[in-house]
């Protein structure tokens, strides 16, 4: 079977750090993104890491210790396609890796199949390409994990983008309910 790329591991709610955790003292290759937020709780305000896509937890490669993985309490199974486990592609992960890593703001967003991709040409996130949108007055680039029907949203300038050459012309300005 064949172990590189990466994987989608679907887990228990509210378990992904500690599946992250368990997986890597097994030796795994793991990315967990994760994002801050501030919780307002019994009069103070509580700041947290919460996981850019609730319930998954990526792992490189591995396949070859199956059992391992899937015995880790928390994990329910691979993200499959075709009864297999369905590798997300490169570009995807680094796309996500390479926002989360950066200080600009990033949150999860609904996932989007619709609109105009756009590259980014400038900035920390440079040749990163997914969907521009406008919500409450600001420009969002949303990627997305096409195999989870996930996406995430980071704020953007959009001088900063430009739109890909090819791709359906619609309106790339879009505006979203507040």
């Amino acid at each position: 079977m064949r172990s590189l790329g990466w994987y989608a591991l679907y887990t228990r709610h509210q378990h992904e750090k500690t599946v992250s955790q368990m997986l890597l003292g097994k030796g795994f290759d793991v990315f967990l993104p994760l994002y801050p937020v501030a919780r307002a709780s019994g009069g103070h305000t509580k700041r947290l890491l919460l996981p850019l896509f609730p319930c998954y937890v990526f792992l490189h490669g591995g396949l070859e210790r199956r059992v391992d993985i899937v015995t880790t309490p928390g994990v329910h199974a691979f993200v499959e396609t075709a009864n297999r486990p369905a590798v997300i592609p490169e570009a995807e992960i680094d796309g996500v890796r390479q926002t989360v890593e950066s200080s600009l703001r990033v949150e999860p967003h609904p996932f989007l199949k619709s609109g105009d991709r756009v590259r980014v040409r400038s900035g920390s996130l440079r040749g990163i390409e997914g969907i521009l949108i406008r919500k409450k007055n600001l420009f969002w680039l949303v990627l997305s994990v096409e195999m989870l029907g996930k996406s995430i949203a980071v704020e953007i300038q959009s001088s900063a983008v430009e739109k890909i050459s090819g791709q359906a012309s619609t309106d790339a300005f879009r505006s979203l309910p507040s």
